[in-house]
Parts: C-alpha cells; sequence; structure tokens
C-alpha cells in the first residue's frame, strides 16, 4: 500500500484532497527502485484543468510503455495547499510514489498558456529546484518545456534545461535512451545537454546568446555552443494511426474540466485563419483512420466508464470521415447512455442532424464564432466564413428547434473600425431576426442571443506577428461603444453581451511575444505573490506593472508598435515548417483584404510540404496567382 506525502490531518483541511492522492483508475504503478529513469511531467494549473489535458496523457502512457522508465504526474498546488507546504516545508510531490520531485531525473512541464508563468516557478520552487537552469547542479532533474508556448520559449528561457519543440511521439525515446547512455557512462549535465541540441526540435537556450540593438530590437541571436543548431525544427509525427494513443486514460477522482472520453481524429487545420496561432504551428493537417479510432473507442469508453466521447480537432467539419464516424458512435453506443461531444463543427444539415440525436434541444445552444462583425473584417482575418453561411446555418438550426446561439468575437483586430466593431451588434440581431421570421407556433419560445468578445493578442508564427496590439484603455472604449450599440438594436432584450477583462490579455501579449529580458520581471512577480494569474480572484495587475518598472520592461514596446519587415523576433530561429516569407505575404493580403483559401481548394505554398505529407499531398492543386482567389473561399 501506498504511503501518502500528506497525513490524513492536512488532507482534512485543505480543499479537495483528491488533488494529491493520485490512486486513480488506470494510473501505473512501478517499483521505483527498479527502473533507471523517473520522469514527472507537470501541467503547471490546479489538478481540475491539467487532468484534462491530452498531450501528457499521451505522453505517460507512451513513457510508461518502457520498462526503463517510470512516469508520475504533479499539478500546481492550489492556494490553500501552496501556503500549508510553504509553512510546514513540505516538498512538493508526484501522485503515484508521493516521492519529491527533486529526486526525479526530469520534470517536464507542458507550457499550454502564457498566463501560467508564475505557477511554473511555484512548481520549481515547492519542488527544491533553482528558478534559474544556470543555478542547477548534476543532482537536480532536468527541466524539459513544451506545447504551444515554447513555440516563443525567450520569456522562460532561463528556467530551462531544453526545450522540445513540436509533438513528443517523434523523439522522447532518443532522449530518454541517451540520458541512460550517459549516465552510465557518467557524463556531465553539459555533455548530456550537448548531445540533447543535436536532436532536431530540441533547444537548449544556455546555448544561445542574444544581442540588442538600441531600439531594444534583436540585433543577433546566435549559438555558443559548437553543437548547438542555428535553426531548431520542429517534431512531427506523420503517422498518427500508428503511433501511441492512450486508450486506458487516467480517469480522476474528482470531476475535472474536461471529464470525458476524448478522441483526436486529427492534427492541424486546413483553414488558415490569420490569428490563429494552432492553425500554423501544427501544419500539415493529418488524419487518423476511421478503423483506428473505431478501436480507440472501444477501448476507451471499456477501460474508464466514462459516459461522453468528445472528438478532438481545430475544425472536426474538415475529417473527411468524420460522418461515418459520428454515425458509428452513435449507433455504436448511444443506446448505452453514452454521450458524444462534437466541437469545432460548422452548422449544416449534417451537424444538426447529429446534434440533435446527442444533444437535448431544448437545453443546448450552439456556437459560431463568426470572429468578426463584418464581411471586409472576416476577409483580413481570413475566417472563410461569409454572412449567408452564418445566417443560413442559424436558420436551419432555429429551423430544427433550437433558440439558444453563442457568438464568438474579437476586438482589437488590425485594421478594426467602428463600422466593425457595431457590425457585431447588427451580426447579432439580425440572427435574431432570422428566428423571428419563423411562425409563431413553430417556435421554441424565445430566442436568445449570447454574443461574447475576447481581446485580440497577436501571436508568433501567425501573420498578424508585426500588428499592434490594442492598448487595455482602447479595448474598454470599443466594449462600451459596442455595448452601447448592443441597446440599439431591434431585439435587443434577445442579446446578453459578455466581455474579456483586458489587463490579464495585456500581459498575454507582452508575454506571448516577449524575450529573454522578460524572465526576471516574471520572478519578482512571483516573489511578491503574483500566483494563478489566470484566475480572475488571484490576479494582480499593480504587482505585476510594479515588477515590470523595477526591470524596465516597458508593456507598450511589445504590444504598443507594429514591427518592422526585417525585424529579428524571439522566435525565428524555431522552424515551424511555416515559412516566414509566407506569413508576411498573407499579412499584406490581411491589409489589401484578400482571401487565402484553404488547404483543399489550392496549395499556398506555406512550407509545410518540407514534412513530406499530410493534406499538402492529398490534393493536386497549386495557387500559381493568388490575385485569382474568387469569393468561392469564403463559403
Amino acid at each position: 500500500m501506498r504511503k501518502l506525502a500528506l497525513s490524513d490531518e492536512i488532507l482534512l483541511t485543505i480543499e479537495k484532497p483528491a488533488r494529491y492522492i493520485g490512486g486513480e483508475v488506470n494510473m501505473k504503478m512501478k517499483d521505483p527502485s527498479k527502473v533507471d529513469i523517473r520522469f514527472c511531467m507537470c501541467f503547471p494549473d490546479v489538478y481540475e484543468i491539467g487532468m484534462s489535458h491530452l498531450g501528457i496523457q499521451i505522453l505517460y502512457d507512451m513513457f510508461n510503455r518502457r520498462e526503463d522508465t517510470y512516469c508520475e504526474r504533479v499539478y500546481s498546488p492550489w492556494v490553500d495547499m501552496d501556503k500549508l507546504m510553504r509553512e510546514r516545508n513540505i516538498p512538493l510531490f508526484a501522485l503515484e510514489s508521493q516521492d519529491p520531485v527533486k529526486d526525479f531525473d526530469f520534470l517536464g512541464i507542458t507550457l499550454q498558456y502564457e498566463m501560467c508563468y508564475t505557477n511554473i516557478l511555484q512548481v520549481l520552487d515547492l519542488s527544491g529546484i533553482p528558478l534559474y537552469a544556470k543555478d542547477r547542479t548534476e543532482e537536480h532533474p532536468l527541466v524539459i518545456g513544451g506545447g504551444p508556448c515554447s513555440y516563443n520559449p525567450e520569456p522562460i528561457a532561463d528556467f530551462f534545461d531544453f526545450f522540445y519543440i513540436g509533438e513528443g511521439e517523434t523523439a522522447y525515446n532518443e532522449i530518454l535512451d541517451t540520458y541512460k547512455e550517459y549516465r552510465k557512462a557518467g557524463k556531465t549535465r553539459k555533455e548530456y545537454l550537448e548531445r540533447v541540441a543535436q536532436i532536431e526540435g530540441m533547444y537548449v537556450p544556455a546555448f544561445y546568446d542574444v544581442k540588442y540593438k538600441e531600439d531594444g530590437t534583436i540585433a543577433s541571436f546566435t549559438p555558443n555552443n559548437e553543437h548547438a543548431p542555428k535553426t531548431v525544427k520542429k517534431q512531427v509525427e506523420m503517422n498518427l494511426s500508428d503511433t501511441y494513443y492512450p486508450t486506458a486514460p487516467l480517469v480522476p477522482f474528482i470531476k475535472a474540466t474536461q471529464d470525458r472520453v476524448v478522441l483526436e481524429i486529427q492534427r492541424g487545420c486546413i483553414r488558415g485563419c490569420r490569428f490563429c496561432q494552432a492553425g500554423m504551428i501544427y501544419r500539415p493537417t493529418r488524419e487518423r483512420s476511421l478503423e483506428y479510432l473505431k478501436k480507440c473507442a472501444y477501448e476507451m469508453l471499456s477501460s474508464t466508464g466514462h459516459e461522453e466521447i468528445s472528438l478532438s480537432s481545430l475544425s472536426s467539419s474538415d475529417y473527411s470521415c468524420l460522418q461515418e464516424l459520428v454515425y458509428f458512435l452513435i449507433e455504436e453506443f448511444g443506446s448505452k447512455g453514452v454521450n458524444i461531444s462534437l466541437p469545432s463543427l460548422r452548422i449544416d444539415a449534417f451537424a444538426l442532424d447529429v446534434m440533435s440525436k446527442v444533444q437535448d434541444i431544448r437545453k443546448s445552444s450552439l456556437t459560431f464564432a463568426p470572429e468578426a462583425g463584418t464581411q471586409r473584417l472576416r476577409d483580413v482575418i481570413n475566417k472563410g466564413l461569409s454572412e449567408e453561411a452564418i445566417l443560413g446555418g442559424a436558420m436551419k438550426a432555429f429551423q430544427s428547434g433550437w433558440n439558444k446561439v453563442k457568438l464568438y468575437f474579437m476586438l482589437g483586430l488590425p485594421t478594426e473600425t467602428e463600422e466593425d466593431i457595431e457590425g457585431i451588434a447588427i451580426l447579432s440581431d439580425r440572427i435574431a431576426r432570422e428566428y423571428y421570421t419563423i411562425p409563431k407556433d413553430q417556435r421554441n419560445g424565445k430566442v436568445a442571443i449570447t454574443s461574447s468578445t475576447s481581446f485580440f493578442v497577436p501571436k508568433p508564427f501567425t501573420p498578424f506577428q508585426w500588428s499592434r496590439m490594442i492598448t487595455g484603455e482602447e479595448y474598454v472604449q470599443r466594449q462600451r461603444f459596442l455595448k452601447g450599440k448592443m441597446r440599439e438594436q431591434l431585439n435587443a432584450k434577445s442579446i446578453k453581451y459578455n466581455w474579456h477583462e483586458a489587463e490579464v490579455t495585456e500581459l498575454e501579449g507582452v508575454f506571448a511575444r516577449g524575450d529573454r529580458r522578460i524572465s526576471k520581471a516574471i520572478v519578482d512577480a512571483y516573489q511578491s505573490g503574483c500566483l494563478y494569474d489566470s484566475w480572475s480572484e488571484y490576479f494582480n495587475y499593480e504587482k505585476w506593472m510594479n515588477a515590470f518598472v523595477a526591470n524596465g520592461i516597458e508593456m507598450s514596446f511589445y504590444n504598443g508598435r507594429e514591427r518592422d519587415t526585417e525585424e529579428i523576433f524571439p522566435w525565428d530561429f524555431i522552424d515551424v515548417g511555416v515559412t516566414k516569407a509566407f506569413l508576411l505575404r498573407e499579412y499584406k493580403r490581411a491589409k489589401s483584404e484578400k482571401v487565402t483559401p484553404n488547404c483543399k481548394q489550392a496549395c499556398a505554398n506555406c512550407g509545410a510540404k518540407e514534412f513530406g505529407g499530410g493534406v499538402c499531398f492529398e490534393e493536386d492543386l497549386c495557387m500559381a496567382d493568388l490575385e485569382e482567389v474568387t469569393d468561392e473561399s469564403k463559403n
């Protein structure tokens, strides 16, 4: 029987003790003394969110298939537990063995959201691991970062021994095999990192030097170690139907954010929305085979007891076997009480047919993400969605019995005007008007439109990486303007308007496009008490501003300026396949309000072909002249 790191006395005084005891269904148990490598996988947020992350489930399963490796987990302790651990000097521990994290060989931290950066420092601090990689010795775990935020790792580069850029299925076995070999040979930490730097996709920050110009922009970014490459190329798993997938995933004791079986049907997206980082960095689009997914669905539902299965994808409607898969799941599992969740669907006849079978129409709502209120601005961001398609989809939904619609928009998009902002209110109203064209005796009560706006953040490896980000004050002004326009609409009483707070998003913008000079401010903010910054009840804007001032960080430098086309970005050393030349071409097309068709309509030569597979080789189409793109690509 496992001995828990926390006594019953402590467990009875904290919120949700199940966050810290492990022992979940499908948890892996090994004898730590009989393995060569101990790897602790970390999600730097609270347990309920971390347990919902598919990436950790995949790597946890993959590592534990190795007889020589024991992979365990750790999450950020919640604020009550954090306080108690500091007061009683309790070191942070892994859930499986309950052993201290500092005793492991590796600590792998997934980087999903910029506002979790202080939680990374919390995990290191509570583990007794020096915050800065340069201060670690042979006795400390090697700290690895991976995930979407690692595509600009520079603001947190000083805290990591190395970053894994790309998808984890490809190179981790080589990383672990090399570690085992080097440790047996008595090699040093530095010697191991020099070997790691030669593995494609690995970035060792200590092996690179950054120099800056007088204006604060980067003058040069160069290797200082002969083993470090000038360019780090992301890792891509091209065969998704012949790789690792957790058919017996972990099942939490308490309700997680995503408390269901997750079936990843494809990676990447063909759409090319210019604001979307995921759509660029996960190219090319690759599908899992229908038979593989059927097999996984059976095994996952059987091994977990979950009563819901969700299809995971950036754009589920673009999966070529979607209808066959969905009707199979309904036929096989619908009668057994298993609910089927279908996010990221376009609202068409097929989607409505499926949703009517798996949802309670009277309780559920349909979601549209127009992102912008006018066709002009949707063309700028390459959304590929016309107002006719939006209204037509809504009408089909209303005729099928739905009366609740959620709409998602962004404020602060490049070239946005007051007319575009007012367009959000007008479009919301037009959707409500569509509902009231249905005869009264055929309606399902009153229509309910919920329109939400977020604050646009330009991200690396998108066409808008050169863009200025509006200030928090500007965002609030636009939000107020929109709120007033919402009140002017004919169906104002049927429209609810929600908006995101500006201050957190401003900080996200700094971290998203920041450089190494920000790291000291992150440390200072953490040491002043900043933690769980993505949680509004704990976010402290004043402490962050104090940390920025103390370290000479001007938010306007990172957020408030249009980048020159020749500027060296902190992330330029990373090769994601999609070229900087393509992104700049797309940025210019955005300013000209020109639409680029999706990858299945024509190849825009983005650069992702270098990976040798996926959608890039499925269609024999080429955009010889982008100027000839027609409006058909909007539908």
